[in-house]
């Protein structure tokens, strides 16, 4: 039932659109949103949180006031930080479809679900709303994010085992990593029978830009994209039943949808090449951060974490003689430095990657200002 909605199985991330300063590039998405359309795909994902409130503003503007609601499959999510009690929930709802201007929500997960934030969620009985929207028409299908182990996957969908769906992050780079556990997280979704979401799978950008000598193994495969076989790698796993990319401008859009339209899992050339590039990164320890930026919004000093790390695995991947004068370009922009840490933990307890960030920054500060 879930399928007949949906068009082939990759979809559009509305957490990195093409932005102009720090407001989003409304022509080019409508551009984007169109040619996405046009190519027969019809799956959009955004959150409440995203681009700080206007991605959903986006999907009203360039989506939801310019097609008939049908044309479409709209996900959203309920987010911890933006409710303290049961009784939030349902005016954050009523206000996300009013962002996003529709009346309903094809999926509604629970946000980035942890061992962190799930208690909250049982305490505010957010699952059982949730559910209540479905018996009243207002969401199609519940599900959850997953950011934790296969452990507490195990535990939530043993405690409801209504959910529908399960969004994990998962990719070939994370796919063995002991923090991530993908691999066992999306066996543990599967040993419960649900359909699987994948978002991440290029790892926010960073399976595109790769070593030289990575980039090198891809390039005598004389065939698709950094992001082509990334993708693919994903969406060929057994129950996966969507693909997410984050697109943020209309050439990515072009490729990934060029190689995602008449779909073909790696063969076994490819999955080699694959093997090899994670053999290379294993051996480069890059800070794994995907630059979703959870962390920001509550750092009381304002420290731009996610430009920081990309200025460190910068400098580890180009050995770039530079990188000094790009990381006070992103302090001196951001008016703080990894120096300014005051080690408070919020990002920490947010962080989908569960990153010792006060400690990496330590060490850019080290790096970098010393």
């Amino acid at each position: 039932m879930i399928m007949n909605t949906i068009k082939r199985n990759f979809g559009f991330g509305c957490m990195r659109l093409p932005m102009i300063g720090d407001q989003v590039d409304l022509e080019q998405v409508k551009k984007m949103v169109d040619r996405f359309l046009e190519k027969g795909f019809n799956y959009f994902d955004t959150a409440h949180g995203y681009i700080d409130g206007k991605s959903e503003l986006a999907i009203r503007e360039c989506l939801s006031s310019r097609y008939p609601r049908e044309n479409y499959v709209l996900t959203n999510k309920l987010s911890s930080n933006f409710f303290e009690k049961e009784e939030d929930i349902r005016p954050l709802f009523e206000q996300q479809l009013r962002a996003c201007g529709v009346d309903y929500f094809d999926f509604y997960l629970m946000h980035a679900q942890s061992k962190r934030n799930y208690p909250h969620y049982r305490k505010c009985r957010a699952y059982e709303t949730a559910f209540a929207l479905k018996r009243e028409g207002k969401v199609r299908h519940v599900g959850i994010s997953f950011h934790d182990s296969p452990e507490m996957l195990d535990q939530i969908l043993t405690d409801y085992p209504e959910i529908e769906a399960v969004q994990i992050q998962f990719n070939y780079l994370d796919f063995e990593d002991p923090a991530v556990q993908s691999r066992a997280v999306y066996e543990t979704a599967r040993r419960h029978g649900k359909p699987l979401i994948i978002m991440e799978p290029v790892k926010g950008g960073r399976l595109v830009n790769l070593p030289e000598e990575a980039q090198k193994v891809f390039d005598d495969l004389h065939g698709g994209s950094n992001a082509s076989y990334a993708i693919r790698f994903a969406a060929g796993f057994e129950g996966v039943m969507m693909v997410l990319s984050g697109m943020s401008d209309m050439a990515q859009m072009e490729d990934n949808t060029s190689f995602m339209e008449d779909f073909h899992p790696l063969d076994e050339r490819e999955r080699a090449a694959v093997e090899e590039v994670q053999r290379i990164f294993r051996t480069r320890h890059f800070i794994p951060c995907t630059a979703c930026r959870y962390c920001t919004a509550g750092c009381p000093m304002g420290i731009a974490i996610p430009d920081i790390f990309a200025t460190v695995n910068a400098k580890k991947l180009h050995k770039d003689w530079n990188s000094r004068f790009y990381y006070n370009v992103v302090c001196d922009k951001a008016g703080s430095r990894a120096s300014d840490c005051v080690r408070c933990g919020q990002c920490e307890s947010i962080c989908p990657q569960q990153l010792p960030i006060r400690e990496l920054l330590a060490a850019a500060a080290e790096e970098f200002e010393n």
